[in-house]
Formats: C-alpha cells, structure tokens, sequence
C-alpha cells in the first residue's frame, strides 16, 4: 500500500514510503478489474490477478490390454500354441496437491510496479544506485527542497541527523540506519525510511524484508508518541505496514486489521503536511489495491472507494510532478481503478518517469525500475 514502491504500470508502497519489483504497462499492466478485489492492505499498483494453482499430475500408465505372448515352438503338425498374458494392473496416478496461492501484492498495474510493485533486482540497479551522490552538508541542504518534496521533511536542526541524511541520499543506507538511531529525536525518522528503503529495493531475503517492515512500523509508531505533531512518523508506520502487507498478500493484511492502521496513518499524516505527496501518493494506492482484491462493494468495508483514490493520486501528481516514483504508483493506481481506459496515460507517465535525472540513490532506484519496465 506503498511510497516508494519486492516492476508494476502493474498492480507494488511508496507506500507511504516508497516500501518494497514490476512490469512493463503493456504487457505488465493487468487492468484490474472493476469486479476483481485487490485485498486490502495493499498498496502497491498494477493490478493483482488471483493466481490459480495448477494441479500437477502424472501421466496415467497406458491402460492394461492383453498382449500376445510368444508362441511356443512344437511338431510342424502341431498347432500353435498363445501363451495367457496377464494384463498388468494400471498404475496409480499421484497428483500433487494444488499449490498454495498467495495474493502478492501488486502497488501495480499489470506492470511491475513500484511499491507494490516489486523493486528492482540489486544486480541490475544497486552498483548504479551508490555512485555519484555523496552530497556534502552544503550542497545537501541546498538540494533539500527537491530531494524531499515528496516527503514534506524540514531541514534538521541537528548536525547529527544532517549526517545520517547524507548517508541516506548517497544510498549507504545501513550506515544511514545506525546514524540516525544513535542521534535519536529527528532522527528516528531517517532511520526508518533508510530501513524501510533498504528493505524494499536492496534486501533479497523475504523474511528480512518482512522482519525490517516490521522493526520501522514499530518504531515509527513509538515516535508518535514522543513526536505527535510529526507527519513522517505516520506516513512511515503506513509505508511500512503497506509494504508487509504486499509481501503477506493483500487479503492476509486485511484479516489482520492492517488496512484500518494504514488508512487511518496516511489521513493522520496529510492532515498534519496537506503538502505532503508521498503520504497522498499511498493513501490512493491503499484505495486502489482493496478495490482491486475485494471489489468496488466489498471495498466500502474497509473504507476505500474509487473516488477517493483517483483524487489522492490526482492531488500527488499536482504537488510532485517530477518524481519518478509518484508518476509510476499514479500510473499503477489509473489502471487498477479504471482499467484500461487509462493504460495509454500509464504508460506516458512511466515515460516520463524513465526520462528523469535522479537526485539520490532512491531516485536511481525508481528511475530504474521505470526503464526496465518500459523494456519487458
């Protein structure tokens, strides 16, 4: 249900982070069907179709029949003789049960998408990611307004945190995480959007990307408590629940209750920094993907509707035209909402994606993605 996105235009969270690999919109891009669900905690474009197990058998044996045996030799006078075959009893056909479906996420259309979407491989994007974007404190902070336009996050007031940003933007995001930990206050939030960023297009393992999910939605909420006026200590605690709930399928997340946390975060978030993208980004892809797993009806249920996310990604798009992963997850969530009367603005929004410079790591990362899916 994700900012910044495991390439879907597809089905996925920037989630509220980015959060979370996808496909290109012409081929990748499912339309999701105004009739089929996408479950609800997940946010992530590109639609999610219910995949079908296939059930794997073996071939029967040729059936049983009598075959003639040889003839055994005897006195030219005498007659031949056939010997009695007896027919072998058909062998038993071992079918394999039908293989367990698991709704994946989609934060996309058809396409790989980016946030729900999954991110792409570390092989072909990471060696890129890391160079050229060591940033020093001065050129950082005059940089700032555009690297975190989508997020709404103030210049820090404390050296410390300026640090564990840089090492964030550079895309040294482990070193970005204890950083930030160890500076505490402010930054608590770098930590977590460097775990959950980390996690989304870097971490291989799915159990450590679902453990990491996990850790940032923890401490973001415990921020909260100490930073209440803090809009990225929600928007992250939705980032990171939008992405765990891609990773265990929409429809688990929704039987656990994660869909009203995430929806109830993004508003707490955009109420708190009206201008915050990132946050409207999500907010329209948690609507998108639960229309798109459970249906339009059943999707009132859970609070989402399609008025309500083609707005989000509408007012996204106004207050963050040049981010590539805002053009991608917008694209994700058209189609799932729409169909494919959108498919062909889809694809023009991941054209521009495509066509960015990036900024930081994070930007590379979504730039990225944008190509390889233009490419499938």
């Amino acid at each position: 249900m994700a900012t910044t996105a495991k390439k879907t235009p597809a089905k996925k969270t920037p989630a509220p982070g980015p959060a979370a690999k996808a496909s290109a919109p012409k081929a990748a891009v499912k339309a999701a069907s105004k009739a089929a669900p996408k479950a609800a905690a997940k946010a992530t474009p590109k639609a999610a179709s219910k995949a079908s197990a296939k059930v794997a058998s073996k071939a029967p044996a040729k059936a049983p029949g009598k075959s003639a045996g040889k003839t055994t030799a005897a006195p030219k006078a005498a007659p031949k003789v056939t010997a009695k075959v007896t027919p072998k009893a058909p062998s038993k056909v071992a079918a394999k049960a039908p293989a367990k479906v698991v709704d994946k996420a989609p934060t996309k259309v058809a396409t790989k998408a980016p946030g729900k979407s999954k991110a792409p491989s570390a092989k072909s994007v990471t060696p890129k990611a890391a160079a050229g974007f060591d940033h020093d404190a001065a050129s950082l902070k005059s940089l700032w307004p555009q690297l975190h336009r989508g997020d709404a996050e103030p210049w820090p007031k404390s050296a410390a945190v300026v640090e564990a940003w840089r090492l964030f933007h550079a895309g040294d995001f482990k070193a970005a995480l204890a950083a930030g930990l160890k500076a505490g206050g402010d930054g608590i939030t770098v930590a977590n959007k460097a775990q959950a960023i980390h996690a989304n297009y870097v971490e291989k393992n799915e159990q450590a990307k679902l453990d990491a999910f996990l850790a940032v939605a923890a401490r973001a909420e415990a921020q909260q408590d100490a930073q209440p006026d803090n809009a990225n200590a929600f928007y992250l605690q939705a980032y990171a629940l939008g992405r765990y709930s891609q990773g265990i399928s929409i429809a688990e997340a929704l039987v656990q209750g994660l869909g009203v946390k995430i929806k109830t975060a993004l508003e707490r978030a955009i109420a708190l920094a009206p201008r915050h993208a990132d946050a409207h980004v999500a907010l329209g892809a948690f609507h998108a993907e639960v229309i798109d797993k459970v249906g339009r009806l059943l999707a009132r249920g859970q609070g989402a509707d399609a008025r309500t996310g083609l707005q989000m990604f509408d007012a996204a798009l106004k207050l963050n035209p040049t981010s590539a992963i805002t053009l991608m997850e917008c694209a994700n969530g058209y189609v799932m909402i729409e169909g494919d009367k959108r498919m062909a603005e889809a694809e023009a929004l991941y054209a521009k994606a495509a066509a960015l410079s990036p900024l930081d790591a994070m930007e590379r990362f979504d730039i990225e993605l944008a190509k390889a899916e233009l490419e499938d």
